[in-house]
């Protein structure tokens, strides 16, 4: 019974700028866990695409999420990463929770919506105060539209307010970040297993 992880990339950054991505050195850490688990992961980085802004699953020509929803819904974990600004998920993060908002409204013929089933965990990185707030809002935004959420099911760094380093500029993995990693990965592949093998009873 293989069970598949997409992993969403909430960075600013597109994927082709040559700067290096914190939030993604911790979804590739992620992935590596994962993989000892004999998960793959795939990774979209969401700002390489035209996400429209509105609640529906489908906005109209040149909105890439129909594409991205659809991988959502073929996998059995979803991975949300995001850096901290201003306090809270960045902004890509924020447009893709409003999409997944359709979620409440596509269920199946016994009532279960799309998303039902499918495990969601959260990774968190940023050089200020946050991580437990950000986690927080994204745990809230994905359990209202139908995810599970394992018990620790975030993996977080937070480095020197207002510092220059960041998560991807060290030259190890912090002992307890490793700790968080290996959880988190544990427990969301455990649920996963659970969920695809006894699904969510119907109405």
């Amino acid at each position: 019974m293989p069970i598949k992880a997409l992993a969403l990339n909430s960075t600013l950054k597109s994927s082709s700028v040559s700067e290096p991505s914190s939030t993604g050195r911790l979804i590739d850490l992620i992935s590596e866990e994962f993989k000892k688990h004999g998960v793959e992961t795939e990774t979209i980085w969401l700002a390489d695409h035209n996400i429209k802004p509105g609640v529906t699953s489908d906005e109209g020509d040149g909105d890439d999420w129909p594409s991205i929803r659809e991988k959502i819904i073929q996998a059995d974990i979803l991975l949300v990463g995001t850096p901290i600004w201003l306090g809270q998920p960045s902004s890509v993060c924020k447009r893709a929770l409003e999409r997944m908002d359709a979620f409440l409204e596509e269920t199946d013929g016994e009532g279960r919506r799309a998303s039902f089933g499918k495990v969601a965990a959260v990774a968190v990185v940023g050089n200020e105060d946050g991580a437990h707030h950000v986690s927080a809002e994204i745990f809230q935004a994905l359990n209202d539209v139908g995810f599970t959420l394992p018990a620790n099911a975030v993996a977080h760094w937070i480095g020197e307010a207002m510092g220059s380093t960041n998560f991807v500029d060290l030259g190890e993995t912090p002992e307890v970040v490793q700790t968080m990693i290996k959880m988190l990965a544990h427990n969301t592949v455990h649920l996963a297993k659970l969920l695809k093998a006894a699904k969510y009873p119907g109405e």
